[in-house]
């Protein structure tokens, strides 16, 4: 199936749910309505034969001065038997940044979900076991946004802690 195929198939099964579809040097990203993300990634898997979750990852937005949302969650996503890629990218309020899990469709998402929620602030609605990955459990806030305070000794969050 060719991309143009896969992006046809998802705009008639999601019709409300695709925002937007961009082809960069050979590779199909589609935006799709937060909400509906569960329901597609399904499908993808399902229907379209994207049995593996390559990726997940969360994108801070800030610095870029839009008008939409602050944050977006990608999904790599990969057709093993017609060797094809697709990339499905979710945009998530920063007033509320949050979005369902997928850690149901492919297990690989439950880690990945946990380094996000753990360095994005990104939360995983009905996430089986969601909490930090990477940084101690005392730590305050989520280090790769991009409004995270400069890091060093004396400074927040590494204050009263020994460096």
């Amino acid at each position: 199936m060719t991309d143009q195929a896969v992006v046809e198939k998802l705009k008639a099964k999601f019709p409300s749910a695709v925002l937007d579809v961009k082809e960069f040097r050979g590779e199909v990203t589609v935006t799709v309505k937060a909400e509906d993300v569960l329901s597609i990634c399904a499908y993808c898997k399902n229907d379209l034969g994207f049995t593996m979750l390559a990726d997940l990852c969360g994108v801070d937005l800030l610095a870029m001065g839009g008008s939409g949302p602050r944050f977006q969650v990608v999904y790599n996503i990969y057709n093993m038997k017609a060797k094809q890629r697709l990339r499905l990218k979710a945009p998530v309020t920063e007033s509320d940044p949050r979005i369902d899990t997928v850690s149901g469709v492919w297990g690989s998402a439950n880690w990945l979900e946990r380094e996000c929620w753990d360095l994005m602030g990104i939360s995983f609605n009905n996430h089986p076991d969601l909490r930090r990955i990477l940084m101690p459990d005392d730590w305050v806030g989520h280090p790769l946004r991009k409004d995270y305070p400069v890091q060093g000794p004396g400074r927040e969050p590494y204050q009263g802690r020994e460096v």
